[in-house]
């Protein structure tokens, strides 16, 4: 290969900005977060009904819940397969195919017959289109956090690496919305009838911007680097999923612990909520879906401060501001919560989020520095990924759980806490990485 083959042309030059990168990521990751969170709020609000009828609304709940944690079950096998491509392919081409993948699926729930309609066919369809949307989730994750830290320098990487982060609580904000949105001009049988396919439906015009913007940037720089130096050796290397626990377990482990309290307290305070507030305290859909929607618009806004807060003080800091906050909080929460006062509920939705920030938004930077480039994209991947199944998935239906057998929010905040446990432990232990070089390789 030639130098002039390795100078970036002034249209690579245009397409690898730092800000046409970070839009690229952060509205893809939007689109993605919207199509599985969507699925999530689903569940609480509709699905228990349309798709797992059943006499007693928390069992239904539950069931639903299930088929939710499919979907993260598929996460680390998207991981795997996506890794392992980006990898050896590149970051661009894997971002792609995943959101096609989780666009399709969204889109397919929309047009699916209900339970009254086929039968049991209707949640085996749906819960067949889950799969598809976790096998899409778990390979996005890595490639768009990476794509966005392999552009930008040491200096500000948690504060633009933040940005793909912030797209979780957009596509909350997003799903939550519109079925906000619905709930309010619609009467509950339109929206039990026909009204929840519209936001499925939306996803097909989302895809379509999103693909638009995120063909539109390169390949990570240092990906093309590390494939060039490969090359130029001749050197034979192992498959990345092969390498990475051969000899990145630990941060592999790292990358579980630090996603552990972040993942439980996600879905807690924005899905689990849902359910308790409408079922355990007998209130509106509106009001639940609207404090959600207000404190998902404060932690879309302050990720990005969390993470460059972590380039000032370090990614362990701030992280353990987060889990420890969170913590002390879990037991406030649901005080706040039982109040069934809107704003109160709010505030109590907004605080917990500015926690769960903390510990998210430096987790962009922080995880992607704990690895080599050759093994990067699985090495993140499959860490973030085996942390949804033992955490994300099964956070929903532990509270409901908990909350069924004790009819108390006790357990639940006990069971939060320790979660957010996990995570101190693992930032108060594991190296700080602010400031890494990631062309360089910590083995070498």
């Amino acid at each position: 290969m030639t130098d002039t083959a390795l100078t970036p042309s002034p249209v690579d030059k245009r397409r690898n900005g730092i800000g046409r990168i970070v839009t690229a990521s952060l509205v893809g990751t939007t689109v993605e977060w919207y199509d599985f969170f969507l699925y999530g709020s689903a569940a609480a609000l509709v699905f228990n009904t349309a798709f797992f009828p059943t006499d007693d609304p928390l069992t239904g709940t539950l069931i639903a819940f299930l088929s939710y944690a499919i979907g993260f079950l598929a996460r680390p096998l998207g991981g795997l397969v996506f890794g392992h491509f980006g990898d050896k392919l590149g970051r661009k081409r894997l971002l792609v195919l995943s959101l096609l993948l989780m666009g399709g699926a969204t889109f397919a729930m929309g047009l699916l017959p209900t339970y009254a309609m086929i039968g049991a066919a209707a949640p085996i369809l749906l819960t067949s289109l889950r799969l598809v949307q976790g096998f899409a989730l778990g390979g996005e994750w890595g490639g768009a956090v990476l794509i966005v830290s392999e552009h930008g320098g040491a200096k500000h990487r948690g504060f633009w690496a933040s940005w793909p982060q912030a797209g979780a609580p957009g596509g909350n904000l997003l799903a939550t919305g519109v079925l906000a949105l619905l709930a309010v001009v619609q009467s509950e049988e339109a929206f039990l009838a026909w009204g929840w396919r519209v936001p499925f439906l939306l996803s097909g015009v989302l895809v379509v911007i999103g693909l638009w913007i995120r063909i539109s940037v390169s390949e990570s720089p240092v990906f093309l680097a590390a494939q060039a130096a490969k090359a130029a050796s001749g050197t034979k290397e192992r498959p990345p999923i092969v390498e990475v626990f051969r000899t990145g377990w630990r941060e592999v482990l790292g990358a579980i612990g630090l996603r552990f309290g972040e993942n439980v307290s996600y879905y807690i305070l924005t899905a689990f909520v849902l359910v308790y507030v409408t079922v355990q305290l007998e209130l509106s859909k509106s009001l639940a879906l609207n404090a959600v929607l207000i404190a998902s618009a404060v932690h879309f806004a302050t990720i990005p401060l969390w993470g460059a807060l972590s380039d000032r003080i370090g990614r362990r800091a701030v992280t353990l501001v987060g889990a420890v906050g969170m913590a002390a909080w879990a037991f406030a929460f649901f005080v706040l919560v039982d109040s069934g006062d809107f704003w109160t509920v709010t505030l109590s939705v907004t605080v917990g989020l500015l926690f769960h920030g903390a510990m998210y938004g430096p987790q962009a930077a922080f995880v992607s520095e704990l690895f080599d480039t050759r093994v990067r994209y699985s090495g993140a991947a499959i860490g973030s990924q085996l942390a949804s199944i033992a955490a994300g998935a099964l956070a929903p239906i532990v509270a409901v759980k908990l909350l069924a057998d004790y009819g108390s929010s006790t357990p639940v905040s006990v069971y939060l806490c320790a979660a957010a446990v996990v995570t101190a432990i693992t930032a108060a232990v594991i190296r700080e990485t602010r400031g890494r070089d990631l062309t360089s390789d910590v083995r070498a």
